[in-house]
């Protein structure tokens, strides 16, 4: 079974006013050319441009996820059929020891987070005393006596 691109759906309008944003809303108006499906005018929203059903709630690799929660979950899984996203509430220490069994046993992560790197330690600099130098060279700036914007002076 051959699968088309859905379109864009794109609210009524929202390409002439700023104030309409892009995001779908249905038509409703009594006159509305989206709405009557006017030739020229984008579609309307329709049962008929869902995915198959074998295919919703998939991942895009064509896999089955699964929210872990623990490291035991991970024996749920199937590393053919399923792939395993962490819940955001999961802590570090507890991420790593989920992407350490996932490892083992062959699972693909979603969402490990950030590679971390091991913490670089500078070298030990030289404390310059330029520091001082600047300070006596540049010569300091006189303010300037404030006056009112607007008025001239009585002179």
């Amino acid at each position: 079974m051959k699968t088309y691109p859905r379109p864009k759906f794109v609210r009524e309008e929202s390409w002439r006013y700023k104030r309409v944003k892009q995001s779908w809303r249905s038509p409703r108006g009594k006159t509305s050319r989206v709405r009557r499906s006017k030739e020229g005018w984008p579609p309307v929203v329709k049962i008929g441009y869902s995915k198959p059903a074998s295919l919703r709630g998939l991942h895009p690799s064509g896999m089955k996820e699964i929210m872990i929660h623990r490291p035991q979950d991970l024996e749920k899984i199937n590393p053919k059929v399923h792939v395993a996203r962490i819940a955001h509430a999961v802590g570090e220490n507890k991420r790593l020891l989920i992407l350490d069994e996932a490892e083992k046993r062959n699972i693909r992560v979603l969402n490990p987070g950030p590679k971390r790197e091991e913490p670089v330690v500078p070298p030990a600099q030289e404390a310059t005393t330029t520091e001082n130098k600047e300070t006596e060279t540049t010569p300091e700036a006189k303010p300037k006596p404030a006056t009112k914007k607007g008025r001239k002076s009585a002179q």
